[in-house]
């Protein structure tokens, strides 16, 4: 149990981190390109005034399609890995004819730049619809003025090459500082549980020695007790001395079962055997009881199902739950018990008419000593250790036992095994 609250809370923290690290990485890669956006807004309104306001009396020269020119200021050609560098971070006007096609373009690195990506630009940016936009890296403003359309567009590679640069060390050192941080977590967490778990461990140790301890002075008070109705016959008070020892007995062999189970679960001899015939052995003998109950007991179990596991504690399982469902089902009640086989999974069900067990009672029922009625169990002489250790025998195999119960419907305890 302890060590999976440690196993839980470090998966928590571990969690917590990752959510955070993420969340802040995310904040910081949106900041930067809110950023570049809103650089790119405020540079596109000074480019498109300036152009818009020689757009009625500029003399550009056209150039035909494959028959791009370059301006005469324009540097010698560039190598293809100084170009991609030199031209992150341009600006470049396209005039519109009616039609949308490209009349003319001009740019101070007209280089870096074909006419048939200019083209596509245009031709998605008149597709978008919007006077002001982005298409992937490249920011555009289109104006239209005197019957002319010009866009004035702003290729902002370098900044977002910046962005994605500092995502990735972001993301480095969020990685670095969350393994850290988790590392960190997880030895204060079983420093935190360390003095949890040695008191655990001590009361697992006391409810042991004193389960051993009681045991001799039981059998003392059980043997007297025989002597003494030997000599005076049967006697009331006798009867109930007999009747607690026989009640302080049964929950003395239920701590040792626990405490054992405990100490002993990872040394527990799993083996193949025969789950039918095993189930079978348990549930016979116990039509008799359920007969004399008045009860109906029927059972599904097909033959040829086996499993791998220890069959006498599957067994004992049995045994708490068909116990278990004879105590709370209702006068002249059904008990029904159901194998089956789901795949590699085998699924044993042991179902009970009765009133139904409430949602928050279902939460605690598989606790150790707790009882939805203390009255009934006393009644009934349970002491609120049988679905403890029915589960704690479903936890040594590794599988998992459920509980289904309401109204109209009655209980049913559902546990599945690997095969």
């Amino acid at each position: 149990m302890i060590k999976r609250l440690r196993r839980r809370m470090t998966l928590m923290v571990i969690a917590v981190l990752i959510l955070v690290s993420a969340g802040i990485v995310l904040a910081i890669h949106l900041a930067n390109e809110r950023s570049i956006a809103s650089q790119a807004e405020s540079t596109l309104s000074v480019l498109a005034e300036n152009s818009g306001s020689r757009l009625s009396d500029r003399r550009e020269e056209r150039f035909p399609r494959g028959d791009r020119r370059k301006n005469e200021s324009q540097p010698p050609e560039l190598h293809a890995g100084e170009q991609n560098t030199a031209g992150l971070s341009n600006s470049y006007t396209i005039t519109l004819n009616e039609d949308g096609s490209v009349a003319s373009w001009t740019s101070d690195r007209t280089d870096l730049y074909t006419d048939d990506q200019v083209a596509a630009l245009a031709e998605s940016v008149l597709a978008d619809g919007r006077d002001f936009g982005r298409v992937g890296t490249q920011f555009f403003r289109k104006i239209t003025r005197n019957g002319s359309t010009l866009l004035v567009v702003l290729d902002a590679r370098l900044d977002f090459l910046s962005a994605s640069n500092v995502l990735r060390s972001t993301l480095l050192i969020a990685s670095v500082a969350c393994l850290l941080l988790s590392l960190l977590a997880w030895l204060l967490i079983r420093r935190m549980v360390r003095p949890v778990e040695d008191a655990f461990i001590r009361q697992k140790q006391f409810v042991s020695d004193a389960s051993h301890e009681l045991k001799t002075p039981l059998a003392v008070i059980s043997a007297n007790a025989e002597v003494l109705e030997q000599e005076i016959g049967k006697n009331e008070y006798l009867g109930y001395i007999r009747s607690e020892v026989k009640r302080t007995d049964a929950l003395v062999r239920n701590l040792l079962t626990l405490a054992r189970m405990d100490r002993n679960s990872a040394e527990t001899e799993m083996k193949r055997f025969d789950l039918s015939r095993a189930l079978l052995d348990v549930i016979l003998p116990f039509e008799s009881t359920v007969f004399e109950a008045g009860k109906t007991l029927v059972t599904e179990v097909p033959d040829g199902i086996d499993c791998t596991g220890s069959m006498e504690m599957i067994q004992q399982l049995t045994v708490i739950l068909l116990s278990n469902a004879l105590k709370y089902s209702d006068e002249h009640g059904r008990i029904a018990v159901t194998l089956k086989t789901r795949g590699r999974q085998r699924e044993l069900t042991v179902f009970n008419t009765g009133d139904p067990i409430s949602p928050a009672d279902q939460e605690r029922i598989f606790d150790r000593f707790w009882r939805a009625d203390p009255a009934h169990g006393r009644e009934t002489g349970g002491h609120g250790l049988g679905l403890a250790i029915a589960r704690r025998i479903v936890e040594t195999h590794r599988g998992r036992i459920t509980v289904e119960s309401r109204e109209g419907f009655g209980t049913a305890f559902t546990v599945t095994l690997n095969a």
